[in-house]
């Protein structure tokens, strides 16, 4: 695991950092009143509420579990994995917070290496998965691979969620053969069963990596074995997008039209990722086919919709098919943004068109 960081001496109780702290951010963030005995459960709660607030600095995060390192009343497994699970779920840009993932593997060192050993109540299934999950977000998968062997050590028997998050560790280190192996094979031995969510894991990271044949490769074997594997909308997409993104429209197209087949809806992203990549690869008959499929399907076109129909049309030079793209979407009820003015004016000024321009943007 990750070098510890130094402990940090505190003076201070936890509850008046907490109160301190919140009275200077946030009037409705929740604080922990001053008693006699220290209150993990109380700490921790209101902990939680200010990481999920994004007024949690790490030094106060680092004061909490100095003041758990001195009480002999253990914290509740279930407060310490609701503590991690936010931090791991803090965005980047929170103002507090600048790496939640990374804190919460520091901080759950520190409660591991601790002489004593009884500060928390022994570690759930859940604890392992959700620092599993944060050693992924961390970019550190092989300290997530290295915790699924010591939950192993603990005899816990495993599920669906430790099986899975262990296979996105492996994924993410790029040890694609060994997330295949542990898909097909070893999930059944662990007593857990595969389903559509697993095989997707394994076929962004194929699609991800410009492997997007061994991706189809899986979705037909998905198919084969049917019921909860079946392949959905977010699998077909994803290899879809896969093709789309290495050149192979005509792959892409086919999957499209297979998955159109088999009665599997494609949603509004599947379409715009669709229509996005076709717009590029300045296939616009393509694309216009795939728009009227959307809506005749009952999908909506959004403002990325029209964005992609728009630039696509303006960069062919196809100028009359661009300005009619713009007044079906206005008659849509879709108020054109800084995307579709800039790329349509800049079209029309390229072209020598700058009066036209104006008629259509400057009230």
């Amino acid at each position: 695991m990750s070098r510890l960081r130094p402990r940090r001496s505190s003076t201070t109780p936890m509850f008046h950092l907490l109160r301190r702290s919140s009275s200077s951010t946030s009037t409705s963030t929740p604080t922990l009143r001053p008693s006699r005995s220290w209150s993990p459960h109380a700490a921790f709660a209101a902990a939680t509420e200010r990481v999920r607030a994004g007024t949690l600095s790490p030094e106060d995060a680092h004061h909490l579990f100095d003041e758990l390192l001195r009480q002999a009343t253990p914290v509740p497994s279930r407060s310490l994995d609701g503590f991690i699970a936010a931090l791991a779920r803090a965005p980047a840009s929170a103002a507090c917070i600048r790496d939640g993932p990374a804190l919460a593997l520091g901080l759950f060192n520190r409660v591991c290496r601790d002489e004593a050993g009884a500060r928390v109540a022994p570690r759930t299934i859940f604890t392992y998965g959700i620092l599993m999950n944060c050693c992924c977000c961390a970019h550190r998968p092989d300290l997530g691979l290295a915790l699924f062997g010591r939950f192993l050590r603990t005899g816990m028997k495993a599920n669906e969620i430790i099986a899975t998050t262990f296979l996105k560790c492996l994924c993410s280190a790029k040890r694609t053969d060994e997330a295949v192996n542990l898909l097909l094979h070893r999930i059944p031995e662990l007593g857990c069963v595969r389903n559509a969510f697993s095989y997707s894991i394994v076929l962004k990271s194929f699609c991800e990596n410009s492997m997007s044949q061994r991706g189809l490769d899986l979705l037909q074997m998905m198919a084969k074995e049917g019921g909860a594997c079946s392949p959905n909308v977010v699998a077909y997409s994803t290899v879809i997008h896969g093709f789309f993104k290495e050149g192979e429209t005509g792959k892409a197209c086919n999957l499209f039209h297979e998955m159109m087949q088999q009665g599997v809806v494609p949603t509004v992203a599947t379409y715009n990722s669709i229509i996005d990549a076709l717009c590029k690869a300045r296939a616009m008959d393509k694309a216009e086919i795939v728009l009227r499929q959307m809506v005749d399907n009952g999908a909506q076109p959004d403002n990325w919709t029209y964005n992609c129909m728009i630039h696509g049309y303006s960069t062919s030079g196809q100028l009359r098919e661009a300005t009619k793209m713009l007044r079906k979407m206005t008659t849509r009820g879709l108020i054109p943004d800084i995307v579709t003015c800039s790329s349509l004016m800049a079209s029309l000024c390229k072209h020598g068109r700058s009066k036209e321009a104006s008629d259509f943007f400057v009230p």
